[in-house]
């Protein structure tokens, strides 16, 4: 599978493969998959070379990095990227009282503590490093710095200086010894990620959606910073939660909601323009977003072997340069996207 390198600085470089995989779906977000179901999804990703997975406390209450532990161990450490986040760390709840009921399903029963102070980015790391059960962990990000999960400019603005005050002093002390390699955030808006890449040093940002065939504003000053500074970017969410890879049918999802008219109506128009090509839209979504030279990997996740077939694909596939140039034509790409 092809690589994208990054690095900044010495020998701290990374070989991200085109193909990350990101765990959320994984940790019965939405729907309970089975053990064993999942052990195959994360094989066939090994098997189809994978080699960078992201994971998170969040996801399924600790279960996303609990999956990961049997699957990485024994293997050698030094042949994959793994990243995890800060921001939350977990205490037992009862289940009646425990967070994401209807959002996670069959996980354990805890509440999420926000925490972005140094002591509690510490805290967190040891946890994950515990559920994980490997020795090191390589990138770090500060999770959900946005508004969509602080509900307000105000409330972020009060969480990110909390951060910038302590977590992000424990992660630069971290990848200054050597502890870690990189550091950056990981989140569903691009603002505050240009935010703290303008007020401090960061490797790699995490950005769900924001970036897709249906959304490109990060390219107007977000993008182009990244570019400048060599600051490398892994987009998740490349199907704006699903419309991008099923196409505009009924009940279709566009960022954790069903999609409104007009957004049906795009994304029904550049699947007719991906169709005259002969190229799936879920391969067009893929491979737009890895073009640019920002982009070192992209995290769709799955949660049936199906899934990751599909995603395996989209990667390795080759879109013919007219179809780009017949989005732009038909105004449903900017001019200014690689």
């Amino acid at each position: 599978m092809m690589e994208k390198s990054w690095g900044r600085t010495g020998d701290a470089g990374l070989n991200f493969t085109a193909l990350g995989f990101g765990t959320a779906p994984l940790a019965n977000l939405y729907t309970a998959v089975d053990d064993d179901v999942a052990r195959q999804v994360l094989e066939g990703a090994w098997d189809g070379g994978v080699r960078y997975y992201d994971t998170a406390p969040l996801y399924g209450l600790g279960l996303g990095e609990t999956r990961l532990n049997p699957f990485l161990r024994g293997k050698d450490r030094d042949s994959y990227i793994l990243s995890t986040k800060i921001g939350r760390w977990l205490k037992v709840a009862s289940p009646d009282k425990r967070d994401g009921i209807g959002k996670w399903f069959d996980v354990p029963a805890r509440n999420e503590v926000y925490d972005y102070g140094y002591d509690g980015t510490l805290r967190s790391i040891e946890f994950s490093l515990e559920r994980l059960g490997v020795d090191r962990i390589d990138i770090l990000y500060a999770h959900d710095l946005d508004i969509f999960n602080h509900g307000s400019k105000d409330a972020l603005d009060e969480k990110l200086t909390e951060f910038l005050n302590g977590g992000y002093k424990a992660l630069l002390r971290l990848r200054d010894e050597g502890t870690i390699k990189a550091f950056g955030a990981g989140v569903n808006e691009w603002q505050p990620c240009q935010y703290l890449a303008e007020r401090g040093d960061f490797d790699v940002f995490l950005l769900a959606g924001r970036y897709t065939l249906l959304e490109q504003e990060s390219l107007e000053t977000f993008l182009p910073l990244c570019e400048s500074r060599g600051i490398g970017v892994v987009i998740g969410g490349p199907y704006n939660s699903g419309i991008l890879a099923t196409g505009p049918k009924p009940g279709a999802f566009f960022n954790y909601d069903p999609a409104p008219e007009p957004i049906l109506k795009r994304v029904g128009q550049i699947q007719e323009i991906c169709s005259a090509h002969s190229v799936r839209l879920v391969d067009a979504a893929f491979q737009f977003v890895l073009r640019h030279p920002a982009v070192v990997s992209v995290i769709p996740g799955g949660q049936a072997p199906a899934e990751m077939e599909s995603n395996l694909a989209a990667a390795t596939v080759e879109i013919p340069e007219d179809l780009w140039s017949d989005l732009k034509s038909a105004g449903l790409m900017r001019e200014d996207a690689p």
